[in-house]
């Protein structure tokens, strides 16, 4: 049976959600507190880059199953499910800040006018769901049913509408017969399996897989900083651990650490709601200070090359913290780009999405010690250039071949924080490159930047 279904917030979460409910036959109401937004969203235009998402976004606008509203009480009026898809950002102490998902559940409570399933769809710390659900009955006006339910997201930015239509799985977790069957007839339509737990293993679920995964990134690039010092290679070790299926093949590869919305920030919230109840994670602890030192591996590697950064064109591919979106959140770049500016660098950025938004933070322009240029194509980037620094595995950029770098650049000095090339072309290149958990190459034509080059510059 198709639901009335509202969700509240548009971000990656709630919105990709909304589409694909309308998307498998739900009539379904987003609820969003900017207008300028929602305007942008009736017209079908999608206001976060995500493959896919825009196209369904108009289909179902046209067929009428999806539509976006600042009014919240319409909303949630007649819902049959309401699903909480707000944000729930880090606080300075690494706890999850949950001001947003107690404004949604007090209007919920002043607005319900029939027995109603609240879903909570942010990632929240483990016995949240309990207190939404006795916030909504402390506030609740009308004489209705309103069970709280918990049912995590498991999507990954640049595919998560794929992830939501195609899930491995899906977790449910609540306390009653009632708000199970309630979520297991929303999700029957998709076809996926279900696992249905309690509400705190469905919190803890999310936590624990998210961590699990940012380990196994940690992991992997602690052993390539070993691998540098000992000869080995990085991608040859992956390579021989992937056969084993109790290791698998995925989250393997080594880099300047991982980003986005999620992995830091669930790190983070588990490691506090770990010592919170007296307890240390010393396993999640370990993967954030592993994390937190790899994402300047590369400045910290050209730091020790180079007499100086002050005055040299320094091209940076990449801006996104991956390929796919324009999601800034926790990128590498934004780790580096202020230590380069601060130096003195002239940098010239390069991404395919991400420039306009980088650029909030960064203005085109004199940033400090240094400057910043936005440019449309890789090129423009290498053109002349002294470095170049590639933060972001986008296809146009792994596109590139090895002999352009050596071509375009002034000195083809590459600091490749994503292993996107075999070490032995760029040798043929000519290129001196430097990546992670595997032999630089050193050439004869690459030689130390002068003074003479650097008032010539």
């Amino acid at each position: 049976m198709n639901m009335n279904i509202a969700v509240a917030g548009t971000g990656y979460v709630g919105l990709v959600a909304g589409v694909c409910f309308a998307e498998v036959g739900h009539q379904v109401m987003c609820v969003d507190i900017d207008k300028e937004k929602v305007e942008v969203m009736k017209a079908g235009i999608s206001p976060i880059y995500e493959d896919g998402l825009e196209e369904l976004m108009q289909k179902n606008n046209a067929e009428g199953r999806i539509d976006y509203t600042t009014d919240y009480q319409k909303a949630y009026r007649e819902a049959d499910a309401i699903f909480i898809g707000v944000g729930t950002p880090e606080r300075s102490d690494g706890s999850a800040d949950l001001t947003y998902i107690a404004t949604v559940a007090r209007q919920i409570a002043e607005s319900v006018v029939k027995d109603c399933l609240v879903v909570v769809k942010s990632t929240v710390p483990v016995g949240t769901n309990d207190k939404v659900e006795q916030f909504i009955q402390d506030f609740l006006v009308n004489d209705v049913k309103v069970e709280v339910a918990s049912n995590p997201e498991f999507l990954a930015q640049g595919t998560a509408v794929y992830d939501t239509l195609h899930a491995k799985r899906i977790i449910i977790g609540s306390e009653s017969t009632w708000a199970e069957d309630r979520l297991m007839e929303i999700y029957q339509p998709f076809h996926l399996p279900i696992v249905s737990v309690n509400r705190r293993s469905a919190e803890m679920i999310k936590y624990a897989s998210n961590d699990f995964l940012a380990l196994k990134i940690s992991y992997m690039n602690d052993i390539a900083n070993l691998c540098e010092l000992v000869g080995a290679d990085i991608q040859d070790v992956a390579e021989g651990m992937s056969y084993d299926e109790r290791i698998g093949a995925k989250f393997l590869n080594a880099g300047i650490g991982y980003g986005g919305s999620c992995f830091p920030k669930d790190t983070k919230a588990l490691d506090y709601i770990a010592k919170q109840n007296g307890y240390a994670l010393d396993t999640v602890k370990a993967a954030i200070d592993v994390n937190k030192k790899q994402r300047i591996m590369l400045f910290t590697k050209a730091s020790k090359r180079l007499i100086t950064l002050n005055g040299l064109k320094v091209a940076v591919l990449g801006l996104t913290f991956k390929p796919g979106t324009d999601d800034l959140r926790e990128a590498p770049s934004l780790d580096n780009v202020p230590l380069l500016l601060e130096q003195g660098a002239d940098i010239y950025a390069y991404d395919p999405v991400g420039a306009s938004n980088f650029a909030k933070v960064y203005p085109e322009g004199k940033n400090g010690n240094g400057r910043i240029t936005y440019v449309d194509q890789a090129a423009e980037a290498l053109e002349d250039a002294n470095v170049c620094f590639i933060f972001t595995e986008w296809g146009e950029i792994k596109a590139i071949e090895p002999d352009t770098y050596k071509r375009l650049m002034r000195t083809p000095l590459i600091y490749d924080g994503r292993n996107i090339y075999k070490v032995q072309d760029m040798e043929r290149a000519g290129a001196e490159y430097h990546s992670i958990g595997r032999q630089a190459v050193m050439r004869k034509e690459v030689k130390e930047i002068s003074e003479h080059e650097l008032q010539t510059h």
